[in-house]
């Protein structure tokens, strides 16, 4: 499932604390965004729509929850990038890292436990 951008800062507060009504989910995002309530219940709604978010009604108000799952997110949004990007090649995307940025001790070593783990399953 895409979302965009903008949908995605809605799913993290929800990720992040759940369920949440519309007026929470304004208090929670950044005030730099400056939306309107409008934008934020338009987002909901597109969210509803693609099944990535339920709501209770309690009394008047409703609350937002997530259906989508955020490492199942994660996973296949970096699947989608890494396919798109790099031809479905993880070595080349750690290639562009690693050439852009230069690895810390640390970080070098915690690729190296990584692939150790990864070559035990």
């Amino acid at each position: 499932m895409q979302i965009s951008d903008s949908e995605k800062l809605i799913m993290d507060c929800l990720w992040h604390s759940s369920p949440l009504s519309a007026n929470q989910i304004i208090e929670n995002l950044d005030k730099d965004l400056n939306w309107h309530d409008k934008t934020v219940k338009t987002l909901l709604n597109r969210l509803l729509k693609k099944e990535t978010i339920g709501f209770e009604r309690k009394g008047r108000q409703y609350f937002y929850h997530p259906l989508l799952v955020e490492a199942d997110y994660i996973e296949k949004a970096t699947d989608r990038f890494v396919n798109r990007v790099f031809n479905g090649s993880v070595t080349s995307l750690v290639a562009a890292f690693a050439k852009k940025e230069k690895l810390s001790a640390r970080e070098l070593s915690e690729l190296k436990q990584l692939i150790e783990e990864i070559e035990m399953l």
